[in-house]
Formats: C-alpha cells, sequence, structure tokens
C-alpha cells in the first residue's frame, strides 16, 4: 500500500509505520500521504512484522511506536538496526518517561517524537532522520539534559570557535538544522558544516554524546 504513483517512489522517503493500532497506523499514513516526498510504503502492527517488512520493502525511515505485543518497539530497532544498519528508526510514541527514552536512543534510534506532536514537526523528524541527522521533540531533549546533569568530565571546549558553541548550544536544546539556521540567521548548509566539525573536533558521532558534552561544559541552561 503506497500513497502515491509508482513513478514517483524513486524520488520519495519511503516510510515503514509500525504500531499496534490500526486506526492510528492508518490516521498517519493519511496524513503522510498529503507529502510529496514521503511514500509509506508498508505497515506493521509489532515488531516481528516490523522485521519482516524492513527486509521486503527496504524502508528508508521506520517509525516506530515503543510498546507493543509479541516484540516491543526497543527491541525491535535493536534487531533492525543490527541487520539494516543504513534503516533510521524514528520512535513515535505517547510515553516520555526518563528510562524509555534513553533505552530507545542507545538501541540506536535517530530520533523520538511524541504522539501529541503537530504534523508539520512529524514531517520534519520524517526528513531530518532520513538526511542523516537526529531529531528530539524538545521535551525530549529536555530529559536527556537532565539525565547527564551529572556527568563529569570531558574534552577541550577551546577546541571551538564561538559560533560552533552556539550551534552545539542550539542541538542540545532540540533544534533542528532548519531551526538553528533560523535563529542564527545561517544557511542550513552552514549549520551542517558547523554540526560536522563540532563532532570531527570532539570526536563525538551521534546527538545524546552531543547533548552530554554541552552539559557537561555548562553550554546550555535548558531547564
Amino acid at each position: 500500500m503506497t500513497s502515491r504513483a509508482a513513478a514517483d517512489e524513486a524520488e520519495a522517503i519511503k516510510v515503514l509505520l509500525v504500531d499496534d493500532h490500526t486506526i492510528l497506523r492508518q490516521g498517519i499514513h493519511a496524513l503522510l500521504a498529503r507529502e510529496p516526498d514521503i511514500d509509506v510504503v508498508g505497515e506493521a502492527s509489532d515488531g516481528l512484522e516490523a522485521l519482516d517488512q524492513v527486509s521486503r520493502l527496504e524502508p528508508h525511515v521506520v517509525i516506530m511506536d515503543l510498546v507493543m505485543p509479541h516484540m516491543n518497539g526497543l527491541e525491535a530497532t535493536r534487531k533492525i538496526r543490527e541487520r539494516h544498519p543504513q534503516v533510521r528508526i524514528l520512535v513515535l510514541s505517547m510515553y516520555d518517561d526518563d528510562e524509555y527514552v534513553r533505552e530507545i536512543i542507545q538501541a540506536g534510534a535517530a530520533g523520538y517524537v511524541l504522539k501529541r506532536v503537530a504534523t508539520e514537526d512529524l514531517v520534519k523528524a520524517i526528513h531530518e532522520v532520513y538526511k542523516g541527522s537526529s531529531f528530539l521533540y524538545p521535551p525530549i531533549a529536555a530529559k536527556l539534559i537532565d539525565y547527564v546533569r551529572s556527568v563529569q568530565g570531558g574534552d577541550d571546549v577551546e577546541s571551538l570557535t564561538p559560533r560552533e558553541r552556539e550551534v552545539l548550544k542550539l542541538i542540545a536544546e532540540g533544534n533542528t538544522n532548519q531551526g538553528i539556521a533560523t535563529i542564527l540567521g545561517l544557511s542550513r548548509k552552514t549549520v551542517e558544516s558547523h554540526r560536522a566539525n563540532i563532532m570531527r573536533k570532539l570526536e563525538l558521532h551521534d546527538v545524546t554524546d552531543l547533548v552530554k558534552y554541552a552539559i557537561r561544559k555548562g553550554l546550555t541552561t535548558l531547564d
């Protein structure tokens, strides 16, 4: 089941929806069908079915619920990342519990949004994780920040330029590359360049590590 003509599929972001509530999957499918560059290629009702669908359909992005029968979203995320490391996992959950957030990010999810999110934010999250970035809904980013406040030690912040520190602070607060570009009056390409330089200089590899570093160094005051 697709949301556009087959001729457009090659240029679309292929999305697999995984949730045990049929009506919710149908609703998200209908919303995403309005997007010209997103193609919902399949749906799954639990983690086991998701593993099979990922192998058959080769989606770019999996929108993953957490609490499901047979195999939950956490275990499914781990297995998908092991077997198909190129597939990006975007968690869409009603839960914002600290433990859920930490475990799913550690399992390899590229993003985490809550089911109360606006449609435009979900679409933005899909695009961000597809492009290789991470996307954390601001309340989720805040929880990660709270979690790492007691982490000690770190790298030399002097290796970062003032602009890179600004970009790092905004990343840690849950902003997307485009959001940072708007805030700082830069192009998205420039922000992406700053982000790559930050990760290279600090030898960090994902948004969780960036958040931890920013808190250790006092670069963000988000509460």
